[in-house]
Protein backbone atom coordinates (compact mmCIF):
# COMPACT_ATOMS: atom_id res chain seq x y z
CA UNK A 1 0.00 0.00 0.00
CA UNK A 2 2.76 2.33 0.80
CA UNK A 3 4.54 1.43 -2.26
CA UNK A 4 1.20 2.44 -4.46
CA UNK A 5 0.73 5.67 -2.41
CA UNK A 6 4.23 6.60 -3.34
CA UNK A 7 3.89 5.73 -6.88
CA UNK A 8 0.54 7.92 -7.29
CA UNK A 9 2.24 10.54 -5.62
CA UNK A 10 5.09 10.39 -7.84
CA UNK A 11 3.00 10.46 -10.53
CA UNK A 12 0.98 13.63 -9.21
CA UNK A 13 4.31 15.36 -9.12
CA UNK A 14 5.45 14.23 -12.28
CA UNK A 15 2.12 15.56 -14.03
CA UNK A 16 2.45 19.32 -12.30
CA UNK A 17 5.48 19.76 -13.81
CA UNK A 18 4.53 19.12 -17.33
CA UNK A 19 2.08 21.44 -16.69
CA UNK A 20 4.00 23.74 -15.43
CA UNK A 21 6.81 23.58 -18.12
CA UNK A 22 4.62 23.58 -20.52
CA UNK A 23 2.87 26.86 -19.01
CA UNK A 24 6.03 28.17 -19.35
CA UNK A 25 7.55 27.52 -22.51
CA UNK A 26 4.19 28.92 -23.87
CA UNK A 27 4.33 32.20 -21.45
CA UNK A 28 7.77 32.91 -22.23
CA UNK A 29 7.67 32.54 -25.91
CA UNK A 30 4.24 34.56 -26.14
CA UNK A 31 3.41 36.46 -23.27
CA UNK A 32 1.28 35.54 -20.48
CA UNK A 33 -1.84 37.26 -21.39
CA UNK A 34 -1.87 35.67 -24.90
CA UNK A 35 -1.74 32.27 -24.06
CA UNK A 36 -4.88 30.02 -23.18
CA UNK A 37 -5.88 27.50 -20.01
CA UNK A 38 -6.97 25.19 -23.56
CA UNK A 39 -3.42 25.79 -25.16
CA UNK A 40 -1.62 25.03 -22.10
CA UNK A 41 -3.68 21.95 -21.31
CA UNK A 42 -3.22 20.88 -24.63
CA UNK A 43 0.36 21.32 -24.51
CA UNK A 44 0.83 19.24 -21.73
CA UNK A 45 -1.71 16.44 -22.78
CA UNK A 46 -4.21 16.74 -20.03
CA UNK A 47 -7.75 18.00 -19.64
CA UNK A 48 -8.76 21.58 -18.39
CA UNK A 49 -10.34 20.06 -15.69
CA UNK A 50 -7.10 17.81 -14.84
CA UNK A 51 -4.83 21.14 -15.06
CA UNK A 52 -7.43 23.24 -12.38
CA UNK A 53 -6.70 20.40 -9.93
CA UNK A 54 -3.45 21.13 -9.72
CA UNK A 55 -3.42 24.43 -10.34
CA UNK A 56 -6.67 26.53 -9.49
CA UNK A 57 -5.64 29.71 -11.50
CA UNK A 58 -3.28 30.78 -14.73
CA UNK A 59 -1.75 32.79 -11.98
CA UNK A 60 -0.72 29.61 -10.12
CA UNK A 61 0.70 28.01 -12.83
CA UNK A 62 3.85 30.89 -13.00
CA UNK A 63 3.97 31.57 -9.11
CA UNK A 64 3.47 28.61 -7.64
CA UNK A 65 7.83 27.95 -7.57
CA UNK A 66 7.16 30.98 -4.49
CA UNK A 67 5.51 28.62 -2.20
CA UNK A 68 8.13 26.59 -1.45
CA UNK A 69 9.86 30.07 -0.64
CA UNK A 70 7.12 32.22 1.69
CA UNK A 71 8.38 30.85 4.99
CA UNK A 72 12.33 30.92 3.81
CA UNK A 73 13.16 34.04 5.94
CA UNK A 74 10.76 32.47 9.11
CA UNK A 75 13.10 29.16 8.56
CA UNK A 76 16.12 30.76 8.85
CA UNK A 77 15.36 32.39 12.36
CA UNK A 78 13.89 29.35 13.38
CA UNK A 79 17.08 27.63 12.19
CA UNK A 80 19.91 30.31 13.42
CA UNK A 81 22.81 28.75 15.82
CA UNK A 82 22.45 29.14 19.25
CA UNK A 83 23.61 33.03 19.94
CA UNK A 84 22.97 34.02 16.62
CA UNK A 85 20.68 37.06 16.29
CA UNK A 86 17.48 37.01 14.00
CA UNK A 87 19.23 39.50 11.94
CA UNK A 88 22.54 38.61 11.98
CA UNK A 89 20.99 35.08 10.77
CA UNK A 90 18.87 36.61 7.89
CA UNK A 91 21.92 38.49 6.63
CA UNK A 92 24.07 35.57 6.34
CA UNK A 93 21.49 33.51 4.51
CA UNK A 94 20.97 36.59 1.93
CA UNK A 95 24.85 36.61 1.64
CA UNK A 96 25.25 32.67 1.31
CA UNK A 97 22.80 32.85 -1.19
CA UNK A 98 24.11 35.75 -3.40
CA UNK A 99 27.15 33.84 -3.69
CA UNK A 100 25.49 30.49 -4.71
CA UNK A 101 23.58 32.91 -7.48
CA UNK A 102 19.97 32.08 -6.07
CA UNK A 103 17.38 33.22 -8.45
CA UNK A 104 15.26 34.29 -5.49
CA UNK A 105 17.50 36.71 -5.13
CA UNK A 106 17.35 38.32 -8.26
CA UNK A 107 21.47 37.30 -8.71
CA UNK A 108 21.27 34.96 -11.64
CA UNK A 109 22.10 35.00 -15.36
CA UNK A 110 20.43 31.67 -16.39
CA UNK A 111 18.29 32.73 -19.55
CA UNK A 112 15.49 30.68 -18.32
CA UNK A 113 15.01 32.41 -14.91
CA UNK A 114 16.24 35.92 -16.34
CA UNK A 115 13.31 35.49 -18.90
CA UNK A 116 11.01 34.16 -16.10
CA UNK A 117 11.52 37.88 -14.03
CA UNK A 118 11.26 39.49 -16.69
CA UNK A 119 7.86 37.86 -17.47
CA UNK A 120 6.77 38.79 -13.89
CA UNK A 121 8.01 42.32 -13.45
CA UNK A 122 5.71 42.94 -17.16
CA UNK A 123 2.91 41.41 -16.29
CA UNK A 124 0.23 42.96 -13.69
CA UNK A 125 -1.82 40.25 -12.26
CA UNK A 126 1.56 38.46 -11.76
CA UNK A 127 3.29 41.37 -9.88
CA UNK A 128 -0.41 41.99 -7.80
CA UNK A 129 -0.55 37.89 -7.11
CA UNK A 130 2.58 38.23 -5.55
CA UNK A 131 1.95 40.68 -3.23
CA UNK A 132 -0.07 38.12 -1.55
CA UNK A 133 2.68 35.44 -1.21
CA UNK A 134 4.42 38.47 0.44
CA UNK A 135 2.02 38.85 2.68
CA UNK A 136 2.52 35.17 3.94
CA UNK A 137 5.95 35.47 4.24
CA UNK A 138 5.17 38.64 6.40
CA UNK A 139 2.92 36.71 8.76
CA UNK A 140 5.50 33.76 8.47
CA UNK A 141 8.42 35.76 9.79
CA UNK A 142 6.29 37.71 12.11
CA UNK A 143 5.31 34.49 14.01
CA UNK A 144 8.85 33.07 14.08
CA UNK A 145 10.13 36.46 15.35
CA UNK A 146 7.46 36.26 18.35
CA UNK A 147 8.56 32.84 19.14
CA UNK A 148 12.05 34.23 19.51
CA UNK A 149 11.13 36.74 21.82
CA UNK A 150 9.90 40.08 20.39
CA UNK A 151 6.44 41.15 21.05
CA UNK A 152 3.68 41.05 18.43
CA UNK A 153 3.78 44.55 16.94
CA UNK A 154 7.86 44.73 16.81
CA UNK A 155 7.38 41.79 15.36
CA UNK A 156 5.13 42.29 12.74
CA UNK A 157 6.83 45.91 12.15
CA UNK A 158 10.02 44.14 11.95
CA UNK A 159 9.10 41.52 9.43
CA UNK A 160 7.47 43.75 7.00
CA UNK A 161 10.30 45.42 6.92
CA UNK A 162 12.59 42.43 6.26
CA UNK A 163 10.67 41.23 3.88
CA UNK A 164 10.37 44.35 2.15
CA UNK A 165 14.20 45.06 2.46
CA UNK A 166 14.90 41.58 0.92
CA UNK A 167 12.66 41.93 -2.46
CA UNK A 168 13.89 45.37 -3.24
CA UNK A 169 17.15 44.11 -3.05
CA UNK A 170 16.25 41.06 -5.45
CA UNK A 171 14.10 43.17 -7.92
CA UNK A 172 17.13 45.62 -7.76
CA UNK A 173 19.35 42.89 -8.76
CA UNK A 174 16.94 41.83 -11.18
CA UNK A 175 16.86 44.42 -13.10
CA UNK A 176 20.65 44.84 -13.68
CA UNK A 177 20.90 41.53 -15.09
CA UNK A 178 17.52 42.63 -16.88
CA UNK A 179 19.80 45.54 -18.27
CA UNK A 180 22.00 42.81 -19.78
CA UNK A 181 24.70 42.25 -17.06
CA UNK A 182 26.34 39.30 -15.89
CA UNK A 183 25.17 38.24 -12.61
CA UNK A 184 29.29 37.48 -11.51
CA UNK A 185 29.52 41.28 -12.81
CA UNK A 186 26.69 42.66 -10.43
CA UNK A 187 27.43 40.65 -7.41
CA UNK A 188 30.19 42.53 -5.73
CA UNK A 189 27.36 45.78 -6.10
CA UNK A 190 24.88 43.14 -4.70
CA UNK A 191 26.79 42.23 -1.68
CA UNK A 192 27.48 46.31 -0.36
CA UNK A 193 23.66 46.70 -1.01
CA UNK A 194 22.85 43.63 1.43
CA UNK A 195 25.62 44.87 3.64
CA UNK A 196 24.30 48.41 4.10
CA UNK A 197 20.33 47.02 3.93
CA UNK A 198 21.24 44.78 6.66
CA UNK A 199 23.30 47.85 8.54
CA UNK A 200 20.27 49.76 7.76
CA UNK A 201 17.81 47.68 9.52
CA UNK A 202 20.04 46.80 12.81
CA UNK A 203 20.31 50.86 13.42
CA UNK A 204 15.92 51.15 13.34
CA UNK A 205 15.99 47.21 14.90
CA UNK A 206 18.98 47.10 17.06
CA UNK A 207 16.77 48.04 20.55
CA UNK A 208 13.89 46.16 19.58
CA UNK A 209 14.44 42.57 18.18
CA UNK A 210 16.23 40.06 20.87
CA UNK A 211 19.89 39.36 20.19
Amino acid sequence: MAEQLGLRERKKQRTRQTIYEAALRLFLSRGFDEVSIMEIADAAEVSKRTLFTYFPTKEDLVLHVFADHEDESARVVRGRPAGTSPLDALHAHELDALARRDPNTGLTSDPEAVAFARLLSTTASLSERLLRYAGRGIAALSEALEEAGADELTARLAAVQIVTVLRTLADRNSEQVQAGRPADEVYPEAVAAADRAFRLLGAGLADTLPA
